[in-house]
């Protein structure tokens, strides 16, 4: 088992865990990620292109012209995809790009993901972040504390409220719940942070 110091607030450490190996030494692998990331980007998209087909542009119900005799090709209506302002051939249509990947290969993207983090050096494991109250200026002398630069994810317990909205309005700071987590938010930062309680739950979930 490889071992994480754990830090207070402040920056400094306070004490030592232990991480499991299957969750955050195993060797990553790339193409599980890949899959998954895909996943996610492609479940984002709004996928609410739309062309018009000859069928659906206003217009073009009259023959513009006799059939024979004029010397000119044969044309039906102004609407026909070779006219401009005519119909579109193969155009997008509203659709979902979604597909489904299998929770088995979700869950080693997301021990790959944790594991090349953890061989980087770039996750960060905080004792506790308590708020009274939401401040964003406190939890900026956190990050300051932590010398923490860059895009930053943040995963905390789903409880705590205080701690999501003291963090979510900071630049570059993205704030999860736990149950949240995902392969893309853990890879797409340069330092992964987890509070002791999250870490714990991760580990759970993984294992």
């Amino acid at each position: 088992m490889a071992k994480i110091e754990v830090k207070d607030a402040s920056g400094k450490k306070v004490s030592d865990t232990e991480l499991s190996a299957s969750v955050f030494g195993i060797e990553p692998n790339v193409h599980a990620m890949h899959e998954v990331v895909r996943a996610q980007r492609a479940a984002r998209r709004a996928g609410t292109h739309n062309t018009l087909t000859r069928g659906q542009v206003r217009g073009g119900g009259k023959k513009p012209w006799r059939q024979k005799g004029t010397g000119r090709a044969r044309q039906g209506t102004i609407r026909a995809p070779q006219w401009a302002g005519g119909g579109t051939v193969f155009g997008p249509h509203p659709r979902s790009y979604a597909f489904k990947v299998p929770s088995k290969v979700v869950k080693l993207a997301m021990r790959s993901a944790l594991s090349s983090k953890v061989a980087d050096g770039e996750m960060v494991v905080v004792d506790n972040l308590s708020f009274e109250k939401p401040s964003t200026k406190e939890a900026a002398g956190i990050l300051k504390a932590l010398e923490l630069n860059g895009r930053v994810t943040l995963v905390i317990g789903d409880e705590d409220v205080n701690t999501y909205l003291s963090f979510r309005n900071i630049p570059e700071v993205r704030v999860l719940g736990v149950s949240e987590a995902n392969t893309y938010d853990f890879i797409d930062n340069k330092a992964l942070v987890f509070t002791s309680a999250a870490l714990s739950r991760i580990e759970e979930v993984l294992a």
